[in-house]
C-alpha cells in the first residue's frame, strides 16, 4: 500500500483545526497520514496556518514529499490564524481574502482529507461537500478522518433532505492506512471510468 504509484489523482488538500499544539493527538494523526500520503507519491495542499495545516506539512515533508501552501494575509478585524511561520511549503499561492483561499484550496486538490476542526472547517467541509454534489459524476471525493463523522453525518441524515448521491461522495476512515486504501479505491473508480475528475492546476512556482 505504501508504495504504489498514483497516476490521476496527484495533489491531496488537508482541512481541519488551527488551534492544536504538537501535543495534541489530532496533530500527530495528521502528520502520520501526511506522512504516508507523501510517502505514496501525493503532494499535500494547505492553507498554510497551523494546527492541523502545519502537521500535514511536517508530514509531508518526513515522508519526503512535496507542500503547497495557500495563504492570505487577515486584516486586524478578524479572528483568523494567518500564515505559520512553522508551516514550510514548497509552493506559495497568495489569495486576497477568506473565501478566495478556501475556493483555490478546493481547486488545488483532487480529494479532500478533512479532519476536526471548529467553523472553519465546517465551511470548507460544506463547500466541498456541496461541489461534490453539484458535479456528481466527474466530482472530487471527500475523506472524513475519524470516527466522529459517522455521528455528524447520520444527524445529517436525520434531518436534512439529502439526495443518494451526496451519501456517495465521502468515505469515512480513522487511520493512516484507511486514508490511503480509500485514496486507492476512489483511483479505482477512476481507472473503471465510474466517473471523471477535475483536475488539479499543476502550473505554480516554487517558493
Amino acid at each position: 500500500m505504501d508504495n504504489f504509484k498514483v497516476k490521476s489523482i496527484d495533489q491531496v488538500a488537508i482541512f481541519g483545526s488551527s488551534h492544536i499544539n504538537e501535543k495534541n493527538a489530532l496533530f500527530e494523526e495528521a502528520l502520520e497520514v501526511c506522512k504516508k500520503m507523501a510517502e505514496a507519491g501525493y503532494t499535500i495542499v494547505n492553507g498554510g496556518g497551523p494546527g492541523v495545516m502545519r502537521a500535514a506539512s511536517l508530514g509531508a515533508k518526513a515522508g519526503g514529499g512535496k507542500v503547497i501552501g495557500v495563504t492570505f494575509q487577515a486584516d486586524s478585524r478578524m479572528h483568523f490564524e494567518g500564515k505559520d511561520p512553522l508551516n514550510k511549503m514548497d509552493i506559495e499561492i497568495k489569495t486576497k481574502n477568506y473565501v478566495e483561499r478556501t475556493l483555490m484550496l478546493l481547486k488545488e486538490g483532487q480529494v479532500y482529507v478533512i479532519f476536526n476542526g471548529g467553523t472553519g472547517t465546517i465551511s470548507e467541509f460544506g463547500m466541498a461537500w456541496g461541489l461534490a454534489k453539484l458535479y456528481f459524476g466527474h466530482h472530487k471525493p471527500l475523506i472524513l478522518y475519524g470516527k466522529f463523522w459517522e455521528d455528524i453525518i447520520r444527524t445529517f441524515k436525520d434531518n436534512m433532505i439529502l439526495r443518494p448521491e451526496e451519501l456517495e461522495v465521502y468515505k469515512i476512515v480513522d487511520s493512516a492506512s484507511g486514508t490511503l486504501q480509500a485514496i486507492l479505491d476512489f483511483e479505482k473508480d477512476l481507472k473503471t471510468k465510474r466517473y471523471s475528475q477535475i483536475k488539479a492546476d499543476t502550473n505554480h512556482t516554487l517558493v
